[in-house]
């Protein structure tokens, strides 16, 4: 049985949705045995070996730098004793580690999620004048790692195609739902209620602020549930601060069995992400899940995401700029319930036709039938 072992120093177990059930767990069905180095409840730690995974669990930190320094030690003390075959690591703060594996002779695979240099010309908390800089010296060192690692895993096609000019060998493995996890539950639009959905972590420029002055526009008596939470304290107090969060329902974080009770009561999810440089050619979970669990999807009008949605017929694309047009197309779903319900199933046979986890996953395991075979 060859021994695999994935990495991570920046995700939790239980919110992530590529690592676990979708990676670790297709690779233990398949035979591998598979370790997990990743923070992690006790009871999560539980469920996980009842599907096959060895869960390796790390303390919580309390800062970046803890994070990036002590954390990132702590894993690779950990990996280098499970003794594994092929590693397989999902932070780029790993990459340091991830290339002394390849110096005694292990075969290494980085798993990019997000596109990080362009990610981090957005991030708030990194100031304005060091963005540029530290988004050039990250790409600087994904750009030595990839020529080191056995291959690039990446979650987007376009994230594949910028490592594919350093490695060739990289592929992309798609983010996409599992099927069954978000429709187990045949669809009834009579039982839906006046509710629209927005599931994920509340950020900025993930579009929380023109959402909330949406809902002061909206006339059709919906509400907005809202299962996150926020990224910062000040941001919370002036989204909160206004008056369309009067008609939100803060719901926190849920588990994927709460994220399906929401969805099952929705007549739309929200996914109406700022046009920042690492958004415009993602492919956001959500988007998908929404799509998967039979809800029209209201989302950013970027080129890709037009082509999915309205290549799908499964939503409504506006400019996540202007809270009127946001307004419009909550109205115009909850005004027209047989539209909605048609959006809903068309996003749902698109899920099951191409964009599912099982398309993937035989990807992933041809994948590591190549890597271990070399």
């Amino acid at each position: 049985m060859i021994r695999v072992c994935h990495v991570s120093s920046v995700h939790r177990m239980e919110r992530d949705v590529r690592i676990l059930p979708k990676e670790c767990v297709s690779l233990a069905v398949a035979g591998y045995e598979v370790h997990l180095v990743i923070c992690a409840g006790q009871e999560a730690a539980k469920e996980a070996a009842l599907k096959g995974v060895h869960i390796h669990r790390l303390a919580g930190v309390s800062s970046r730098f803890e994070r990036m320094v002590k954390q990132t030690w702590r894993c690779f003390s950990l990996a280098r004793r499970i003794d594994a075959a092929i590693y397989h690591f999902h932070d780029p703060e790993l990459i340091p580690w991830g290339m002394l594996l390849v110096f005694m002779g292990k075969k290494v695979v980085y798993d990019v999620h997000e596109d990080v240099p362009k990610q981090i010309l957005s991030k708030a908390w990194i100031p304005a004048f060091l963005r540029s800089p530290l988004s050039s010296l990250v790409a600087a060192i994904e750009w030595l790692g990839a020529r080191f690692f056995f291959s690039i895993v990446a979650a987007t096609p376009s994230i594949r195609d910028r490592f594919k000019r350093i490695n060739p060998d990289a592929i992309d493995i798609n983010n996409f739902p599992l099927i069954g996890e978000l429709d187990s539950v045949p669809i009834d639009w009579r039982d839906k209620q006046l509710q629209v959905a927005y599931v994920g972590g509340i950020t900025r420029i993930r579009g929380i602020q023109e959402i909330a002055k949406a809902m002061t526009l909206v006339r059709t008596g919906v509400r907005l549930q809202v299962a996150g939470t926020f990224s910062e304290p000040s941001l919370e107090r002036q989204v909160k601060g206004e008056p369309g969060w009067k008609l939100v329902d803060e719901l926190g974080f849920v588990d994927r069995a709460g994220v399906a009770a929401v969805l099952q009561r929705a007549i739309a999810g929200l996914v109406t992400y700022h046009p920042a440089p690492n958004h415009v050619d993602a492919q956001p979970n959500k988007m998908f899940e929404y799509m998967s669990a039979g809800v029209p999807v209201i989302a950013s009008n970027f080129p890709l995401w037009l082509e999915i949605i309205e290549g799908s017929r499964c939503g409504i694309c506006v400019d996540p700029s202007k809270p009127q047009e946001i307004a419009e197309a909550i109205d115009y779903l909850a005004s027209h319930p047989s539209d909605g319900e048609h959006m809903g199933r068309n996003g749902q046979a698109a899920v099951k036709e191409r964009y599912n986890w099982s398309v993937e996953e035989k990807k992933l395991l041809e994948f590591y039938r190549m890597v271990a075979a070399a």
